[in-house]
């Protein structure tokens, strides 16, 4: 009878172990930042132009916490934001975290064209070579 108590307790304990483990390997897989809700606010806050709201949303997203690629995203968009409201220093600001989170940030072919803030972007990857 012991060991019948034993040999179930042991199973237990292995499906206990494996179901922690799955989830915790589920959690890390699915896992959103904290800030990663805020930063869709604030991209769509930006698409709809209320660049102020977007701004805020932005800057609890990075205050939240955002994976390096998002981080990057944010401060793109942050950029945006800042040269479309005339704060060309802030705008190369941005960029230039942008660039030194990520060295390979690039924008495509219509915002890199773009006439308030691709001679900007330009400038600061330009500074980066």
């Amino acid at each position: 009878m012991p060991t019948t108590r034993l040999a179930l307790l042991l199973i237990l304990a292995a499906n206990l172990a494996a179901g922690c483990t799955t989830t915790s390997f589920r959690d890390l897989l699915f896992a959103r930042t904290a800030g990663s809700s805020y930063l869709e606010e604030g991209i769509r806050n930006y698409e709809e132009g209320n660049y102020r709201t977007s701004g805020r949303r932005l800057q609890y997203a990075l205050e939240e916490g955002l994976t390096r690629p998002d981080r990057v995203k944010a401060h793109k968009y942050l950029a945006f934001i800042a040269c479309v409201s005339g704060q060309q220093l802030t705008c190369r600001e941005e960029f230039s975290i942008a660039v030194e989170l990520d060295p390979s940030f690039e924008l495509d072919a219509a915002e890199s064209g773009h006439p308030i803030w691709g001679p900007v972007y330009k400038s600061v990857k330009a500074k980066q070579k």
